[in-house]
């Protein structure tokens, strides 16, 4: 049974039980038996669409879904599935994004190269090759407050009178591993209707991502001003020391950067590479940088690392404390540059920067001498962590 990210499954994903609360002004409850809600958005082809662009369908789906949640990642395959099976049977099919950028942390964005902004709902449909119209609320999220969408995914299926006759879940599991469905609700009823009967199970409950409403930006710039206020850290370390980082006897990831200050493509690179710490911040990954400048300089590192918000996420706190470590910087302090070489990494050659990304059990499972991007960065980790929240 593969581990589940506990903290994703609590900041992110819901089985859609939030509270109140949590809902925005306006938030319908659509009922079995209601007309489906008219909607104009725009799609991605470049058109704008509403409910009456369907009308020639014998069954509507409604599939509400994002590029950045790790569930709809899991299961948007599972939904092209059942397209292509019910492909020339008279099925309109819609997927629209529900989410606003405003409500979205950075660290939420830890499964995906994606936002959820209307330009990156194109190479997200093109990657999972979308066959109908991916239309975006997120500007206004009208729509999703008339259907009721909760979470992503959330599916809607109509009649062709277009009333309600199926809302929830895509199926019954969570992974992302077809062969643990054991219940296809959404397809049940797409399949009943199609044949005249009535549909098996109206209602589940569905499971996903929250939907990220705009009202939730007072959460995001709360998070924006720990991040700015976090502090930065340096600790000193020799090639002993960093051995033992390598042999990264933990269950996270750790991305090692080797910079300094006088090296400009270091300098260039670091931006990018906090960027991608701070993204990750709810998944087991950890960036460790090795500043080689001189001891002396001290005090200059540490002003680069705080300009740089190289900063420790939160969540990864308890577990340096566990490991007896208080930074994720630290100043190489040997003079001889061939004990950096043979503790971190023996096939480098010496330039600055070098990256290497080791695995638990301490198996470099990359490495880039160079300026890595930030983009580039991403793509590996998510190929080698991969895009759905169990790990």
């Amino acid at each position: 049974m593969p581990k589940v990210l506990l903290a994703c499954l609590a900041l992110c994903c819901v089985p859609a039980l939030s509270a109140a609360a949590d809902f925005p002004p306006g938030l319908q409850t659509l009922k079995i038996g209601d007309a489906a809600p008219d909607f104009k958005l725009p799609g991605i082809d470049g058109r704008d669409w509403t409910l009456k662009d369907f009308d020639d369908g014998k069954v509507l789906i409604v599939y509400f879904t994002s590029n950045h949640c790790p569930v709809c990642h899991a299961h948007d395959p599972r939904f092209m599935d059942l397209v292509r099976e019910v492909e020339g049977r008279g099925v309109r099919v819609v997927a629209i994004n529900p989410n606003s950028g405003d409500g979205l942390r950075p660290d939420e964005l830890g499964y995906s190269k994606y936002d959820d902004s209307f330009e990156d709902m194109t190479p997200y449909a093109k990657d999972h090759g979308f066959t109908f119209p991916y239309l975006y609320d997120g500007a206004t999220q009208a729509t999703a407050k008339k259907y009721g969408c909760l979470a992503t995914p959330h599916v809607f299926v109509f009649d062709a009178q277009r009333t309600l006759q199926y809302k929830g879940r895509l199926d019954n599991s969570r992974y992302p591993d077809p062969a643990s469905v054991k219940s296809r609700e959404t397809r049940d009823a797409v399949l009943a209707l199609l044949d005249g009967k009535p549909v098996p199970v109206p209602v589940t409950k569905p499971f996903g991502c929250s939907t990220k409403w705009r009202e939730k930006i007072v959460n995001v710039e709360a998070d924006e001003t720990r991040w700015q206020s976090a502090e930065v850290t340096l600790d000193e370390i020799d090639a002993a020391g960093l051995a033992k980082l390598v042999e990264n006897n933990t269950d996270k990831y750790r991305l090692f950067n080797v910079w300094s200050t006088t090296c400009a493509p270091c300098v260039e690179e670091f931006p990018g590479l906090t960027r991608v710490s701070r993204r990750m911040g709810l998944r087991k990954f950890e960036l460790i940088t090795i500043s080689t400048d001189l001891p002396k300089n001290r005090d200059r590192v540490v002003a680069f690392l705080s300009a740089n918000r190289a900063a420790l996420p939160a969540r990864l706190k308890p577990s340096l404390a566990s490991e007896g470590r208080t930074s994720n910087n630290y100043l190489f302090t040997d003079p001889d540059v061939d004990a950096l070489i043979a503790a971190l990494d023996p096939q480098w050659e010496g330039p600055e920067p070098h990256t290497v990304l080791v695995a638990p059990g301490g198996k470099i499972v990359f490495r880039h001498n160079g300026m890595i991007g930030e983009a580039e960065l991403l793509d590996v980790l998510l190929a080698e962590m991969k895009e759905t929240y169990l790990e």
